[in-house]
């Protein structure tokens, strides 16, 4: 119960951020961050999957409903929540991930939480422009999108852990 309160918190800042600033920055057409995804990278370690698939659902169709997309969001999140647990796993470890705690450069190391939040933002990000793009006639345009992308959300997403682990208590 003492997790639900900045959570939510979180939940709300990454979509109003999403839908207010960041949806209308048009620096170029190859620069899209996407940084609503920073909510179910931030969930705690110890989540259970189908709380993060629910949590992913819920984030996919505000954004969608938000966007105007048809779905895009939603099958975007799902994914990157469905793959979560597996990610952490595998970078972090699973005896270190049943520990629990939120996914930070402190608890995970510092190149082990930018690997992650880059895994996780290019899994997204691939899902979620060749969904936009549903063509092959234009596929190095969508890898160059989908790359510029990542590294700019990554960023914005390191940025965000930093602001949002700082103001938790250290037990969560």
């Amino acid at each position: 119960m003492y997790r639900t309160l900045p959570y939510t918190g979180l939940f709300a800042v990454t979509v109003l951020l999403q839908v207010f600033l960041f949806d209308n920055l048009s620096v170029s057409i190859y620069l899209n961050p996407l940084v609503y995804i920073a909510f179910l990278a931030l969930l705690p370690l110890d989540t259970k999957p189908v709380a993060l698939l629910g949590a992913g659902l819920l984030l996919g169709v505000v954004m969608d409903y938000a966007m105007g997309a048809a779905g895009i969001n939603t099958i975007a999140t799902q994914l990157i929540a469905f793959l979560r647990p597996a990610l952490v796993n595998l970078l972090y470890g699973q005896e270190n991930a049943k520990e629990g705690g939120i996914p930070s450069a402190n608890r995970m190391g510092q190149r082990t939480f930018i690997r992650y939040l880059l895994l996780l933002t290019l899994i997204h990000h691939t899902a979620f422009f060749l969904l936009e793009a549903l063509s092959w006639s234009r596929l190095p345009l969508t890898v160059l999108r989908i790359a510029a992308s990542t590294l700019l959300t990554a960023a914005f997403l390191w940025l965000i852990a930093r602001i949002f682990n700082s103001k938790l208590p250290s037990r969560l």
